[in-house]
């Protein structure tokens, strides 16, 4: 993310060559329909009725695992082009693999063009099961970097970045995961993890040109971004910038079947919508593109700090945000033609 200073007050703000596109196998469900047994998210096997694969839920253990893992100091900060975020890109491309998620590209790596160091965006992708809307796809994203070291504050030099943006990574790799091995969705999902987005969302615009460019049919873009903490909040759990810029919020309603999605005036306010990666598939498309966050100003003190750490997270809310997003993400794959809108 990056910062917007004002008089008084610093304000966190969601800031944050081209391939050619592969064939997308199809691959295997993680269910065998005729079965009835299934593998829950932290890898344990349970009997369930196979139409009830739905109950596939995340949980604070599985989210947890990723977490430590993305913000541990063994990987110094994950800033762009260092050690650190080479291996949380292969941590990332090894679960994309194991559950089902096929490369979007030859392979799951999607080379930056504008930036000066190696650096890579991570891509995967879940072919839609229906042939009239297979060829329409969403793209499910947030940024995996961060800004590595800092300054010491109490002799802790690393930025973990837990909240930003682990947690948004975390999100979109569960919702891969489920997808993955459901495979339930009639649009195609592409799942992608951006480089580069603290260094002024170099990532998320150089794939969304190279997207235009292919001619992509791009139906919608929802990211995720610093949902580790709940928000402050007795109307609504989650908020997407540019609320008034589509109909997103009430499709989104509408599928979680409560208030779940709301409007933030301080991220209209300070202009946030052009300010995460969901921004330049705006620009390029002009679809539907919003950031959903749980980040306000005033839950979280550690922004940009070494005390970004998963000790300050909240994983059961982390899981329970991804819970109650996987029926919006579904009911938007498999939603009537055109019922998301940008409405300006």
């Amino acid at each position: 993310m990056k910062k917007i200073v004002i008089p008084l007050l610093t304000l966190v703000l969601l800031a944050c060559a081209p391939m050619q596109t592969a064939s997308v196998p199809q691959g295997n469900a993680a269910v065998d329909e005729t079965t009835s047994t299934v593998s829950g998210p932290d890898g344990l096997k349970a009997e369930m009725p196979a139409d009830q694969a739905s109950l596939w839920l995340t949980s604070a253990t599985a989210v947890g695992e990723i977490m430590r893992f993305l913000a541990s100091d063994e990987l110094k900060g994950r800033d762009t082009g260092s050690q650190g975020i080479e291996k949380a890109a292969q941590y990332i491309e090894q679960f994309f693999q194991k559950h089902g998620v096929a490369p979007y590209y030859v392979s799951y790596r999607d080379t930056l063009s504008n930036y000066r160091k190696p650096a890579y965006n991570v891509v995967g992708v879940v072919e839609g099961n229906d042939p009239d809307f297979k060829g329409e796809y969403i793209v499910i994203g947030a940024h995996y970097d961060h800004i590595g070291t800092v300054k010491p504050e109490n002799g802790d030099y690393i930025a973990n970045g837990a909240n930003d943006n682990a947690s948004g990574t975390t999100a979109v790799m569960e919702i891969a995961k489920y997808f993955g091995r459901k495979r339930s969705n009639k649009r195609s999902l592409i799942f992608a993890l951006f480089s580069a987005e603290e260094k002024g969302l170099l990532g998320s615009v150089h794939m969304a040109k190279n997207m235009k460019a292919e001619a992509l049919n791009l139906y919608a873009m929802l990211n995720f971004e610093m949902v580790g903490v709940p928000l402050r909040s007795d109307s609504y759990s989650i908020f997407i910038t540019g609320y008034q810029k589509s109909n997103l919020a009430a499709i989104s309603n509408a599928y979680a079947g409560e208030n779940l999605i709301g409007f933030s005036p301080t991220a209209k306010k300070y202009g946030l919508f052009a300010r995460s990666d969901n921004y330049p598939f705006y620009k390029e498309f002009g679809v539907p593109s919003h950031t959903y966050c749980t980040f306000d100003f005033t839950n979280f003190a550690y922004y940009h700090k070494p005390d970004d750490e998963v000790a300050q997270i909240d994983l059961e809310h982390i899981a329970q945000t991804i819970n109650k997003m996987l029926p919006v993400v579904e009911g938007i794959a498999n939603g009537p033609a055109q019922e998301l809108k940008a409405t300006q």
